[in-house]
């Protein structure tokens, strides 16, 4: 099984966890909102961390670069997005929150590549769009006061930035310790907010009920979704793995199934197949020599003379050069890039690469 398959395998994996958990989530309406969610947080990263100290896996620590982003994302992918999902549903029914949450996959598909100066892919556009159809034909929609259609809106940009705000610190730190320094920063700042909020009654010891719920999705809908999340985005970008968002409502569609929570209807097999062609037609594989992102950013951080890209610096990776010279290379084999100095790229080296055909058939314009 190859990265990409496998990553898409672990991302599936992941949704389903956190779609299922819907209703587990309900157990915690009458819980303080924010601390709750920090505790869950802060518990979580504690047992990242943990397993990162017993499995021996390399958990580098954010620099300055990342700790905007950390703050940024457990503001609004982490506390934000559960507090706005929970007050949301005071004011607008079930349906139409997931119906809004139904616009995520799209959002990522857009706004992905864009973040990153690129055009966004057909594919995952297209599965986002049929996504995200399914999703509205599942939930069914219902009736809202502006509060509602407010929150929704705002639970859906958070869910989007959750993804998006990790990309940059997944490249610099990987999976594991984007999970779990974005887990201390929500438990950190959730702690403060809702103590300032709620002084009185932010702490209150949780019961029985409450405490199975704040268990389960610390170990399972936060440390383990988390990091399983951030794993299949680090291998098929944010618009591709944004797709994948688009079974969490089939799977709590599943559980809730099950329990006898909702009575069955024809409308929900429509909904499923239309959130399943768009995961299919979302996750289409590049085809070989279609020109992917990455090529270009090679290209351009090696004008750069990027210090990512020098040995001395990562002796443990190598040189990245050495796994995509193939594309870079493609159809070229009477020019070759070489390192004449052992370490770096010299500036006369990049001189072989022609500015029309070569950086034409790169996708630069």
């Amino acid at each position: 099984m190859d990265n990409e398959r496998r990553a898409m395998t672990i991302g599936v994996l992941g949704v389903l966890i956190v779609g299922a958990s819907v209703p587990v989530t309900g157990m915690l309406d009458a819980y303080p909102v924010i601390t709750g969610q920090a505790l869950r947080y802060a518990l979580a990263g504690l047992l990242l961390l943990a397993w990162a100290r017993l499995s021996g896996r390399p958990l580098p620590l954010p620099g300055a670069r990342d700790i905007p982003s950390l703050i940024a994302l457990a503001a609004t992918g982490m506390v934000g997005f559960q507090a706005c999902l929970l007050f949301a549903q005071r004011y607008a029914e079930p349906g139409l929150v997931a119906a809004f949450l139904g616009g995520t996959p799209l959002v990522l598909a857009l706004a992905g590549p864009l973040a990153k100066g690129k055009r966004p892919s057909l594919a995952p556009v297209a599965g986002a769009v049929l996504a995200g159809l399914g999703i509205a034909v599942l939930s069914g929609g219902g009736a809202a006061r502006w509060q509602g259609l407010v929150l929704a809106a705002l639970a859906m940009v958070c869910e989007a930035l959750f993804t998006l705000l990790a990309v940059g610190v997944l490249e610099r730190l990987g999976p594991l310790a984007t999970a779990t320094w974005g887990c201390f920063a929500a438990g950190a700042g959730g702690a403060v907010v809702g103590t300032v909020i709620d002084p009185s009654g932010a702490w209150r010891w949780p019961d029985g009920r409450e405490l199975i719920a704040i268990g389960y999705l610390t170990v399972v809908v936060t440390a383990i979704a988390f990091l399983l999340w951030y794993s299949a985005v680090s291998v098929l970008g944010a618009d591709r793995a944004g797709v994948l968002v688009g079974l969490m409502p089939v799977s709590g569609l599943a559980v809730s199934l099950l329990l006898g929570m909702q009575d069955f209807r024809f409308s929900q097999v429509i909904g499923v197949a239309l959130v399943s062609s768009g995961v299919a037609i979302g996750l289409r594989r590049r085809k070989l020599g279609e020109p992917g992102a990455l090529d270009v950013e090679v290209l351009d951080d090696v004008a750069a003379d990027d210090r990512d890209h020098d040995r001395t610096q990562r002796p443990a990776h190598g040189d990245l050069l050495d796994e995509f010279r193939p594309a870079v290379d493609l159809g070229q084999a009477q020019h070759e890039i070489h390192d004449a100095q052992g370490n770096r790229l010299a500036k006369g080296d990049l001189a072989v690469l022609d500015q029309g055909r070569d950086r034409e058939r790169l996708g630069d314009a």
